[in-house]
């Protein structure tokens, strides 16, 4: 049986755990000065239930389109440089919440915490949030994988989003699978709906809004490697990880301001905390 007190403890006001108030804000007005009459370099074209890599350098900007229909993409991305420094999912949502829209920013994992990619611009921003608490751009969901899809049918699925960014992040840098696996990590659903429901605090996805022509772009904060899935769910509005949905390619195209449009504008430096975890003298910790 509930507490007496049960309604009064309910109703106590929540805390957010991490006011933003004080994190270094990213000059939205230098981006879009840069981002006019930049010229594009480069695409990508991700094909429907598999995956493909890019690259972009600091300073560049990339945008992920739809071009053929609804279709929702699972993104990954790591310090081109150092593939142990990556998107970090849960502290993005943490600090922004659990959906991304223009003006947030990726953030990537310990110890370096720093921002990877700003969105600078997305067409479905004006979703918001319905009815149902869903929203677009999740970083809730994992990314649909074959170790589930065998937990619960028994069956061998190889293009999942895990398998599809693996198999790319393999052939685009040599490793073997097992080491690229390894690599592959909780994704940005890029046009994904999604929310938790009220009853439950199920995980759900329904239709994306997404139509062609839609696209979130992004100010790359350092040199990047890149993955993105074309999800085997395509809007995701019945299913996934099967071959039955509906799916249809994204288009990632990378774009290079003039240099003159970024004067002022430098990567951002690796997280100063110092790392010491409160040990005083290292010695007296190591294993003899």
């Amino acid at each position: 049986m509930p507490p007496k007190d049960a309604d009064a403890r309910r109703a106590i006001p929540p805390v957010i755990c991490y006011p933003t108030e004080t994190l270094p804000q990213p000059d939205m007005a230098l981006y879009r000065a840069a981002r006019t009459g930049a010229q594009k370099v480069a695409e990508v074209t991700v094909p429907p239930r598999d995956a493909a890599c890019f690259r972009v350098s600091a300073g560049q900007f990339f945008r992920i389109s739809s071009v053929e229909g609804p279709q929702v993409g699972d993104l990954n991305l790591w310090n081109a440089d150092d593939l142990s420094e990556r998107f970090y999912s849960g502290k993005t949502r943490a600090l922004h919440g659990t959906h991304l829209t223009t003006g947030d920013r990726m953030w990537s994992s310990h110890p370096n915490l720093r921002p990877m990619a700003t969105i600078t611009d997305d067409t479905l921003g004006w979703y918001g949030i319905d009815e149902y608490g869903g929203s677009v751009h999740d970083v809730i969901g994992t990314r649909c994988d074959p170790y589930t899809h065998n937990l619960l049918t028994g069956g061998q699925y190889h293009h999942c989003c895990h398998s599809n960014l693996t198999r790319a992040l393999a052939q685009e840098t040599d490793m073997d699978t097992d080491q690229a696996e390894a690599q592959v990590h909780d994704v940005l659903n890029v046009f994904m709906c999604t929310g938790f429901t009220r009853d439950t605090g199920q995980y759900f996805m329904k239709a994306s809004p997404v139509r062609p022509g839609d696209y979130l772009e992004f100010f790359a904060e350092i040199d990047l490697l890149g993955a993105l899935s074309a999800c085997p769910g395509g809007d995701c509005s019945s299913e996934h990880s099967s071959d039955t949905a509906r799916c249809y390619p994204l288009l990632v195209e990378v774009f290079q301001p003039a240099p003159a449009h970024l004067d002022g504008w430098h990567s951002p430096a690796r997280n100063g905390y110092d790392r010491s975890h409160g040990i005083v003298d290292q010695k007296t910790y190591s294993k003899p």
